[in-house]
């Protein structure tokens, strides 16, 4: 797991209700990603004989893999293993990334105005330990106190395990800590967790509901909705 040094004194622990960190999802929610993970599969399936449709990216975005896996193969009844279709994938998705990664509008500013405010943040994401590595090279590691990737923890998305991890390497709350998500899978693992939400829903549509505000982008997110929502939540 990358580690970055937190900024010191910026985590709020003085018992009160106030915000202490943010969880940042990544594909879908950071990056712009989720287009090539999807291109990256169909483009695969449809050389082994299956068309996939915009039906089935509703249930694949999100990942994890394990997950977006088990429902392909039994969609299509292709008969290439998870392991041997993981390593197609995700070479597939390497080799879109070579031209760089787009940021998703909002992201930088946000990133910096959580940097230059002291606000502790990790990246949370469902992507293997290698992915997130690539992504980082146009996302900034600069703007981590460390990342969380899907294949260093136990149960990833949508269990509560990499937002509880998070929040605990943080010493922070968890109904303390907003997590930025797009999917629904990463929306149940932060709910599961206890931390409020904070939703910019990139392919799925996700709706409003206790704990979860749902917003049109990332241009929407400001420091004051990042307090109100843990006052809200606490």
């Amino acid at each position: 797991m990358t580690t970055i040094s937190t900024p010191s004194g910026s985590l709020d622990r003085s018992g009160g209700d106030g915000l202490q960190a943010v969880l940042l999802d990544m594909d879908g929610t950071l990056v712009d990603t989720e287009n090539f993970w999807w291109q990256a599969e169909v483009t695969l399936f449809a050389e082994l004989g299956h068309q996939l449709t915009e039906a089935d990216r509703t249930h694949v975005v999100g990942g994890p893999m394990s997950r977006v896996l088990d429902y392909l193969i039994a969609t299509t009844g292709v008969t290439l293993s998870p392991a041997e279709l993981t390593v197609l994938i995700n070479q597939r998705f390497v080799d879109l990334l070579a031209g760089g990664v787009p940021l998703m509008p909002g992201a930088e500013r946000l990133l910096n105005t959580l940097n230059a405010h002291g606000i502790p943040a990790a990246l949370v994401s469902a992507s293997h330990r290698h992915i997130i590595e690539i992504v980082l090279q146009s996302l900034g590691a600069h703007h981590f106190a460390f990342t969380v990737a899907g294949d260093e923890v136990p149960r990833t998305k949508p269990h509560p395990d990499p937002y509880l991890y998070a929040a605990a390497r943080l010493g922070a709350e968890p109904g303390r800590c907003v997590v930025v998500e797009d999917a629904p899978t990463g929306v149940l693992a932060a709910e599961a967790a206890g931390c409020p939400v904070i939703v910019v829903p990139s392919v799925a549509a996700i709706e409003p509901g206790p704990g979860r505000t749902v917003l049109a982008s990332l241009e929407q997110l400001d420091l004051d909705l990042l307090h109100a929502v843990v006052a809200a939540h606490v």
